[in-house]
């Protein structure tokens, strides 16, 4: 899955970005106070998006 796909997504539950790190870019999510880390690779591996959003507490992408 594209990185760019994955923060739209994440961004349609109503996730935030908080701020950037060393090598990855943390989100939160408001409503349920929770945070995951982004990693910035161009490509993301659907089984680590589905971790992110578990993290996040939002469905996972279909």
């Amino acid at each position: 899955m594209k990185r760019k796909e994955l923060l739209r997504y994440l961004q349609e539950q109503g996730c935030e970005f908080v701020r950037e790190g060393g090598k990855h870019s943390w989100w939160s999510n408001p409503k349920l106070n929770k945070r995951s880390a982004v990693p910035r690779h161009s490509e993301i591996k659907d089984i680590l998006a589905n971790k992110i959003c578990k993290d996040l507490g939002v469905e996972r992408i279909k």
